[in-house]
């Protein structure tokens, strides 16, 4: 379990363009930035951006449009860290958060991509569509 604060001397170091953006932890796979990370009550927020330029970021955008791609995952060293003995829970106390990846099956259900920018070419096509059955009589 991380710990509320557990990232942040790791932030206050590295800084969000210190954090990788990968596809399923393969450090062969960086397919974008990270633009935002912080921690707020309810974990760890990101914002970030794929790299078009990428084959796989294009594949990967187009997958999480679709709906079919959504999971995010941490990479990171635990720093210092404490076993609850009665439940056995490990709680992270400081970790050293080294990326942030794109994944298929994320460890917590929680962890979600929460909003995927529109497909501006989709959107324009459909306003297209729309104008001209509107001049139709």
């Amino acid at each position: 379990m991380v710990m509320p604060g557990a990232f942040a001397q790791s932030l206050a170091k590295r800084g969000v363009a210190g954090v990788r953006m990968l596809w399923q932890h393969d450090p062969h796979e960086p397919v974008g930035a990270w633009s935002v990370i912080r921690e707020d009550a309810r974990g760890l927020f990101v914002r970030g951006r794929l790299n078009l330029a990428v084959a796989r970021a294009r594949e990967l955008l187009a997958l999480m449009r679709q709906g079919a791609l959504d999971g995010l995952s941490i990479g990171f060293k635990t720093e210092t860290a404490r076993a609850d003995p009665r439940s056995g829970v490990r709680r992270l106390t400081r970790v050293d958060l080294w990326e942030i990846s794109l994944v298929t099956f994320p460890l917590l259900p929680q962890a979600r991509v929460a909003a995927v920018k529109s497909d501006p070419d989709a959107a324009l096509a459909a306003a297209l569509r729309r104008a001209a059955s509107a001049l139709r009589p």
